[in-house]
């Protein structure tokens, strides 16, 4: 054989390739994802990037070839999967008896033993553990930071700012896969054509499909009924439609841009072209643009201003049409959340220096801060006018009032850090979602005057959602609670009843953590985004899938999903990885009709 034809086609591996795939894996692991419940966590541990700075130094990264290139979140990780997936083709290619009914697992530092010889050959150093399942196996090789332990959420599987590297889903989530999955993982292997000849039984069940196209899964669905934005330049972790003012729709994004898009009703979907009737809103009195990725959006009822909490710890008021109304930097550390008062007059802002600000709109002054959490405070949300909640790290829940300091209401229960927390609608009862695996519904109803009492704890007239096998990021009453023989509450692809505590149904469509959900206003759909790059429908009644969207191959993240019927009106709008944002237009999706 002709040897420059050997050398043509040689495998190739470089230390410039290995250095740079070892340094993004350094960065990945001391990051914050965009989801809520990861960013916790992580905000207590500064990472690698010591290590990632050192690496970068000695090796020269920097006049590498490859610096440049765009290194996928766990990468590596990826890479070491597939090694192992060759490993085990190498071991069980007999696709004997013995291969096929192997229980051992696969380790990059241990050679492999095939469970029937393995008691007679096993060394007595050895540590003996359970078999994995391959749900086990499967979820740990796909860990995005390459952390073999349990695992997004603003969301969701990203990147994150420089201001992360010592808090590192809302960003502050940790790992994606420290979120709940509907459905086992699937790993990425060999090519289905080469697979089948060589490839034992237990391995093939995990051959992958080709890449996904962007779309919607069926083929009947109008192709005029997606409009894509592609106005961001980088991850887009946030949207809200304007609650007055229909065609207005906001989103934000990790390049500290905030774009307002005005879409008409009726609108024409070009391609990539969008319809960007203003120009973005550059919001620059950042001190630093790397560490100013947006987390939280939120309108006020009128529809005149808008909220936005960022990772540069500023709170930010702007108007409907761009300008900015009001800021202060009164938080030491990134905001997560940013909620309006149902009158506008206050505003509530959580941040990860471990306090809630509460805000005078009008004056455009602060309030009060209550500093009442011992870790970071994560979410918060109001009861009324004068009587709020907020959540922390520290695993508790406080019940505040507006102008008292200390909490008249604390509520225990958790066991992990608090990463969301809902009134319902009706006002009866609180829900909560943790990285302890549970979900959890507190009885409000009857606050009695011995709740004016500081720091009463409640633990009773709770129920504790079970099931979940990784953390509970995002949680969402449905607004209907007439579907059901008591009110609907959907967590991270699992929907309850609440009063009861019974699992009603678990979606098991997603292949990746669910970063976001949403109900339609109307309560008969709910919709599911997730790093796998799915946004799934379902019936709320029949819990049937009914339509699919894909949000691409590369980057195919789903952050936020805000849902729109009004006047006339009725889309979706998607925060998506891949920089762009999509408008649905649900009228012209004709299996959607039928709720």
């Amino acid at each position: 054989m002709d040897s420059s034809r050997t050398n043509e086609y040689a495998l190739r591996i470089t230390a410039d390739e290995v250095n740079c795939l070892i340094y993004a894996y350094l960065l990945d692991s001391g990051k914050l994802l965009p989801l809520r419940s990861a960013a916790q966590s992580n905000c207590l541990s500064p990472g690698f990037t010591h290590s990632a700075f050192a690496i970068k130094m000695e090796g020269q990264l920097d006049r590498s070839p490859y610096a440049s290139k765009h290194i996928q979140r766990g990468e590596l990780i990826e890479l070491l999967s597939k090694s192992l997936l060759y490993i085990e083709v190498e071991s069980h290619w007999k696709n004997d008896a013995l291969a096929n009914s192997c229980k051992s697992s696969f380790s990059l530092l241990e050679p492999h033993v095939c469970s029937a010889s393995e008691l007679a050959i096993k060394q007595p150093s050895q540590v003996t553990s359970a078999p994995e399942t391959s749900e086990d196996m499967t979820l740990k090789s796909t860990k995005p930071n390459g952390s073999m332990t349990d695992g997004a959420s603003k969301r969701k599987e990203s990147p994150t700012s420089a201001h992360a590297e010592g808090p590192a889903e809302k960003r502050a989530k940790r790992d994606p896969d420290d979120m709940d999955l509907s459905a086992p993982c699937e790993s990425r292997t060999l090519p289905e054509s080469k697979a089948s000849s060589i490839l034992p039984d237990s391995v093939l069940k995990r051959v992958p499909k080709p890449k996904q196209r962007m779309g919607p899964e069926d083929e009947l669905t109008d192709p005029n009924a997606i409009l894509l934005l592609p106005g961001h330049k980088s991850e887009v972790f946030i949207c809200g439609f304007n609650p007055v003012n229909h065609e207005l729709l906001a989103t934000g994004s990790k390049d500290a841009i905030v774009n307002l898009w005005t879409i008409p009703k009726g609108t024409i979907p070009k391609p990539l072209g969008g319809v960007n009737n203003l120009p973005p809103i550059s919001i620059t009195d950042f001190s630093a643009v790397e560490a100013a990725d947006l987390t939280s959006l939120d309108w006020n009822t009128d529809g005149t201003l808008m909220a936005i909490g960022s990772y540069d710890s500023v709170v930010r008021i702007c108007t409907s049409t761009g300008e900015l109304y009001f800021s202060h930097s009164q938080h030491r550390g990134p905001i997560f959340a940013t909620k309006f008062s149902k009158s506008g007059k206050w505003l509530l802002t959580a941040s990860l220096d471990g306090t809630a600000c509460l805000w005078d709109v009008k004056e455009k002054c602060l309030h009060k801060q209550y500093r009442c959490h011992t870790d970071c405070c994560l979410d918060v949300d109001w009861l009324n006018e004068d009587t709020f909640a907020t959540c922390g790290a520290d695993r508790l829940i406080h019940l505040m009032r507006v102008n008292e300091s200390v909490p008249f209401k604390t509520l225990v229960g958790h066991g992990n850090e608090i990463n969301q927390i809902k009134f319902n609608p009706s006002q009866t009862r609180l829900a909560s979602c943790s990285d302890d695996m549970t979900a959890r519904v507190w009885s409000i109803e009857n606050l009695s005057n011995n709740d004016n009492i500081p720091g009463l704890v409640a633990s009773d007239g709770v129920v504790v959602l079970q099931g979940h096998r990784h953390s509970v990021s995002t949680i969402g009453w449905c607004p209907d609670p007439t579907l059901g023989s008591h009110p609907l509450l959907a967590t991270t692809a699992r929907l309850w009843d609440s009063v009861t505590g019974r699992c009603l149904k678990v979606f098991r469509d997603h292949k990746r953590p669910v970063y976001t959900l949403a109900f339609s206003p109307n309560g008969r759909w709910l919709a599911t985004g997730s790093g796998d790059g799915w946004m799934h429908i379902y019936n709320v009644l029949s819990h049937e899938k009914k339509w699919s969207w894909h949000a691409g191959p590369d980057k195919p993240g789903v952050y936020e999903i805000d849902w729109q019927v009004v006047d006339g009106f009725n889309r979706i709008a998607l925060a998506l990885e891949c920089s762009l944002v999509a408008v649905i237009n649900v009228d012209k999706i004709p299996v959607l009709h039928d709720g």
